[in-house]
Protein backbone atom coordinates (compact mmCIF):
# COMPACT_ATOMS: atom_id res chain seq x y z
CA UNK A 1 0.00 0.00 0.00
CA UNK A 2 1.13 3.52 -0.76
CA UNK A 3 1.50 6.08 2.04
CA UNK A 4 -0.42 9.34 1.71
CA UNK A 5 -0.44 12.59 3.61
CA UNK A 6 -3.07 12.43 6.34
CA UNK A 7 -6.12 14.62 5.93
CA UNK A 8 -7.90 16.32 8.84
CA UNK A 9 -10.53 13.57 8.65
CA UNK A 10 -7.80 10.93 9.21
CA UNK A 11 -6.45 12.48 12.39
CA UNK A 12 -8.87 11.08 15.01
CA UNK A 13 -8.35 7.52 13.73
CA UNK A 14 -4.60 8.15 13.44
CA UNK A 15 -4.48 9.19 17.10
CA UNK A 16 -6.47 6.07 18.02
CA UNK A 17 -3.98 3.94 16.04
CA UNK A 18 -1.03 5.50 17.88
CA UNK A 19 -2.71 4.95 21.25
CA UNK A 20 -3.50 1.34 20.41
CA UNK A 21 -0.08 0.55 18.92
CA UNK A 22 1.76 2.13 21.87
CA UNK A 23 -0.44 0.49 24.55
CA UNK A 24 2.05 -2.39 24.97
CA UNK A 25 4.51 0.10 26.48
CA UNK A 26 2.23 0.79 29.44
CA UNK A 27 4.01 -0.35 32.57
CA UNK A 28 7.22 -1.15 30.62
CA UNK A 29 8.66 2.32 30.13
CA UNK A 30 9.39 5.04 32.62
CA UNK A 31 8.47 7.85 32.22
CA UNK A 32 5.20 7.06 30.41
CA UNK A 33 4.96 7.72 26.68
CA UNK A 34 4.35 11.25 25.41
CA UNK A 35 1.53 9.61 23.44
CA UNK A 36 -0.64 10.24 26.51
CA UNK A 37 -0.39 14.00 25.89
CA UNK A 38 -0.80 13.80 22.10
CA UNK A 39 -3.98 15.32 20.67
CA UNK A 40 -5.65 15.56 17.29
CA UNK A 41 -4.67 19.24 17.37
CA UNK A 42 -1.01 18.29 17.77
CA UNK A 43 -1.27 15.97 14.79
CA UNK A 44 -2.95 18.74 12.77
CA UNK A 45 0.19 20.86 13.30
CA UNK A 46 2.47 18.05 12.08
CA UNK A 47 3.40 16.31 8.87
CA UNK A 48 1.56 13.01 9.27
CA UNK A 49 1.57 10.18 6.75
CA UNK A 50 -0.72 7.16 6.83
CA UNK A 51 -1.30 3.90 5.04
CA UNK A 52 -4.91 3.03 4.27
CA UNK A 53 -8.17 4.48 5.57
CA UNK A 54 -8.79 4.13 8.39
CA UNK A 55 -5.04 4.14 8.95
CA UNK A 56 -3.29 0.84 9.64
CA UNK A 57 0.12 2.54 9.91
CA UNK A 58 1.37 6.08 10.42
CA UNK A 59 4.43 8.25 10.96
CA UNK A 60 4.95 11.86 12.06
CA UNK A 61 7.82 13.67 10.31
CA UNK A 62 9.57 16.71 11.79
CA UNK A 63 12.47 18.48 10.04
CA UNK A 64 15.43 19.29 12.28
CA UNK A 65 18.56 21.25 11.37
CA UNK A 66 20.40 18.25 9.93
CA UNK A 67 17.95 15.32 9.90
CA UNK A 68 14.33 14.39 9.47
CA UNK A 69 12.96 13.20 12.81
CA UNK A 70 10.63 10.19 12.65
CA UNK A 71 8.08 10.20 15.43
CA UNK A 72 5.11 8.12 16.44
CA UNK A 73 5.80 5.35 13.93
CA UNK A 74 2.86 3.02 14.55
CA UNK A 75 1.49 -0.08 12.86
CA UNK A 76 -1.75 -1.79 13.91
CA UNK A 77 -0.98 -5.03 15.76
CA UNK A 78 -2.87 -7.12 13.20
CA UNK A 79 -0.87 -5.57 10.32
CA UNK A 80 2.67 -5.94 11.72
CA UNK A 81 5.29 -7.92 9.87
CA UNK A 82 3.99 -6.91 6.44
CA UNK A 83 6.54 -4.17 5.68
CA UNK A 84 4.41 -1.14 6.57
CA UNK A 85 7.03 0.40 8.88
CA UNK A 86 9.69 -0.08 6.23
CA UNK A 87 7.39 1.54 3.64
CA UNK A 88 6.93 4.58 5.89
CA UNK A 89 10.67 4.85 6.52
CA UNK A 90 11.30 4.72 2.77
CA UNK A 91 8.79 7.57 2.40
CA UNK A 92 10.68 9.47 5.12
CA UNK A 93 13.90 9.06 3.11
CA UNK A 94 12.19 10.62 0.10
CA UNK A 95 10.86 13.50 2.21
CA UNK A 96 14.28 14.08 3.83
CA UNK A 97 15.97 14.28 0.44
CA UNK A 98 13.29 16.69 -0.80
CA UNK A 99 14.00 18.88 2.23
CA UNK A 100 17.76 18.75 1.66
CA UNK A 101 18.40 16.74 4.82
CA UNK A 102 21.12 14.10 4.92
CA UNK A 103 19.84 11.73 7.61
CA UNK A 104 16.88 10.19 9.38
CA UNK A 105 16.70 10.29 13.17
CA UNK A 106 14.40 8.66 15.71
CA UNK A 107 14.24 7.71 19.35
CA UNK A 108 13.14 4.63 21.21
CA UNK A 109 13.05 3.84 24.86
CA UNK A 110 15.81 1.96 26.68
CA UNK A 111 13.35 -0.73 27.77
CA UNK A 112 12.09 -1.50 24.25
CA UNK A 113 14.79 -3.93 23.11
CA UNK A 114 12.59 -5.22 20.28
CA UNK A 115 12.30 -1.71 18.81
CA UNK A 116 16.06 -1.24 19.07
CA UNK A 117 16.64 -4.48 17.14
CA UNK A 118 14.11 -3.49 14.49
CA UNK A 119 15.69 -0.08 13.89
CA UNK A 120 19.20 -1.53 13.86
CA UNK A 121 18.06 -4.10 11.27
CA UNK A 122 16.87 -1.16 9.13
CA UNK A 123 20.33 0.41 9.20
CA UNK A 124 19.96 2.87 12.07
CA UNK A 125 22.90 3.22 14.46
CA UNK A 126 22.92 4.52 17.99
CA UNK A 127 23.83 8.18 18.21
CA UNK A 128 23.18 9.00 21.88
CA UNK A 129 21.45 8.01 25.08
CA UNK A 130 19.50 10.71 26.85
CA UNK A 131 17.48 11.13 30.02
CA UNK A 132 14.04 12.66 30.29
CA UNK A 133 13.81 15.67 32.56
CA UNK A 134 14.03 14.63 36.19
CA UNK A 135 15.77 11.30 35.49
CA UNK A 136 19.39 10.57 36.38
CA UNK A 137 19.67 7.60 34.04
CA UNK A 138 19.25 7.25 30.28
CA UNK A 139 15.63 6.70 29.28
CA UNK A 140 15.87 6.98 25.47
CA UNK A 141 18.22 6.02 22.67
CA UNK A 142 18.58 8.29 19.65
CA UNK A 143 19.23 6.49 16.38
CA UNK A 144 20.39 7.95 13.08
CA UNK A 145 20.67 6.66 9.54
CA UNK A 146 22.49 8.66 6.87
CA UNK A 147 20.82 8.81 3.47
Amino acid sequence: MTPRRATPADLPSTLALIQSAFAFMEGRIDPPSSMHRLTVGDLAQSEVWVIDAPPIACIVLTPKADALYLGKLAVAASKRGKGHARTLITLAETRARALGLAALELQTRIELIENQRTFEAMGFTELARTAHEGYDRPTSITYRRPL
